[in-house]
């Protein structure tokens, strides 16, 4: 039976799943991008904080702070990301990976070019 992927891993899987997603090291964290625009960061006790997350980009501010409000353990603002990027939780037992697999894919949507959206997208 094949050994569990861990939660870098299975954001890997689940990113470089996207059309035209590539992975490249910034600010030393693996960092995933579509047409040069970043669109998800795995980030483990980035500046000792403790904690594994992927940081998405949302809509907006207020899309961001109405996911931080409805789940605070779940989600979290993000270190030197403006205020329309989350971190979502990848530390504890199980997080919720279909969730997080949504989140990246809309992270993508709002970087990729209209080319890719209008191809059909993800």
């Amino acid at each position: 039976m094949a050994e569990p992927l861990n939660p870098l891993d299975r954001v890997r899987a689940i990113a470089l799943d996207l059309p035209e997603a590539e992975e490249r090291i910034s600010h030393g964290q693996p960092t995933f991008f579509v047409a040069g625009k970043m669109f998800a960061q795995f980030r483990h006790d980035h500046h000792g904080v403790g904690r594994t997350i992927v940081a998405v980009k949302t809509a907006d501010a207020e899309e961001a702070l109405m996911l931080i409000e409805a789940a605070p353990d779940d989600h979290s603002r993000v270190a030197y990301f403006g205020a329309a990027w989350v971190g979502l939780a990848l530390g504890g037992e199980d997080p919720d990976w279909a969730h997080v697999g949504d989140r990246i894919a809309r992270s993508w949507e709002l970087a990729a070019p209209r080319r890719l959206l209008e191809a059909g997208g993800r």
